[in-house]
């Protein structure tokens, strides 16, 4: 009888919908450390104003994509938006309290619906579809947003002079090149190139499996709706936060301005603290995963051994029942000779 024995990798490792809590929390930080130090580079890099379109990269959307496609959409989702929050609004001195709900919720939001539509990261297709819903569901929040803080009079409206309307016209011509832009030039193309090679290369650094179609995530977007309703919740509370912040009522604020008043060599503090906190959980991650590995391993062992003990029980019952047929056999035998 051949066994198969799993691979020394793979044996023990969770997947991304049977994660510990240590382990959701690695995904958590190493998604937030990730996408902080991604949107520290969209701070240097210069926009270009065309009349009231300005065409600037929101964010490189390709990198919390990859996280959400090769790990759990949940955690990762959570985690990326926080890091533009702490290493970017934070550190640099302008954070906004409430008002940096709107945003969280709306990207967060696209990541774990972008996320959950990928079953096999190695589908390039998948991967790029993720990163344009992503970018496509943040993108249209915002828009409505702006829209709403405009009709209810807390915003001051951008329009062509004499055609009031020509705010729908600027908003979606805005929307539709931040889609363009981030969510296809810096989302879909990187994403769709860069997901594929790392499955299955850095899941059991984490000591995790990667995702795998026979495999669904558990906790992923579903059309349902209870999902839809949470979903219209969490839009309307983000519009509620916007409006807040255009009242400024924000609660704690800080308006430090760090990068205009001492320049953009404070970006590296920013960088450095993102890069501590990214080492320390890629040392705890391997850690662990050296840890469940080693286990595997003794129950890879543990398993062998007992293949090995098997053929040698099968082999030999049937030696033993041939014995004991001689053996009643021969009286038989003795018996017709005498007679």
């Amino acid at each position: 009888m051949t066994t198969t024995t799993p691979s020394p990798a793979r044996v023990g490792l969770p997947h991304p919908g049977e994660l510990s809590r240590s382990q959701k929390l690695m995904v958590f930080v190493l998604s937030m450390t990730t996408f902080g130090l991604a949107n520290i580079i969209t701070e240097v890099l210069p926009s270009i104003q065309l009349g009231p379109i300005e065409l600037s990269i929101s964010y490189l959307a390709f990198v919390p994509v990859v996280m959400v496609s090769l790990f759990h959409p949940l955690w990762a989702a959570l985690g990326a938006p926080l890091g533009e929050i702490i290493f970017v609004d934070l550190l640099m001195g302008n954070f906004s309290g409430i008002g940096e709900l709107e945003g969280y919720i709306q990207l967060a939001l696209g990541l774990y619906i972008g996320g959950s539509l990928v079953r096999d990261p190695l589908r390039k297709w998948q991967v790029a579809l993720a990163a344009f819903v992503a970018v496509f569901i943040d993108k249209v929040l915002g828009g409505i947003t702006d829209i709403v803080k405009v009709l209810i009079g807390v915003a001051d409206a951008e329009f062509v002079e004499g055609l009031p309307e020509s705010i729908l016209v600027l908003e979606a011509v805005e929307q539709s090149v931040d889609i363009v832009i981030s969510g296809i030039l810096f989302g879909a193309i990187p994403a769709m190139l860069l997901a594929p090679r790392l499955h299955g290369r850095i899941e059991p650094l984490l000591g995790m499996a990667p995702r795998t179609p026979e495999v669904p995530v558990a906790q992923r977007a579903r059309i349902s709706a209870p999902f839809v309703i949470l979903a219209l919740v969490l839009g309307l509370v983000s519009v509620v936060a916007a409006i807040l912040d255009e009242l400024d009522l924000n609660g704690i604020v800080l308006e430090g301005e760090f990068v205009e008043n001492y320049g953009p060599q404070v970006l590296w503090i920013s960088v450095g603290v993102a890069l501590t906190i990214l080492v320390i959980a890629i040392l705890v991650a391997r850690s662990r995963a050296t840890s469940s590995i080693a286990a595997s391993s003794s129950d890879i062992d543990d398993r062998l051994a007992a293949a090995a003990q098997a053929p040698a029980t099968v082999t030999t019952e049937p030696a033993t029942a041939e014995s004991s047929a001689v053996e009643s056999a021969s009286p038989v035998s003795t018996d017709s000779t005498d007679k």
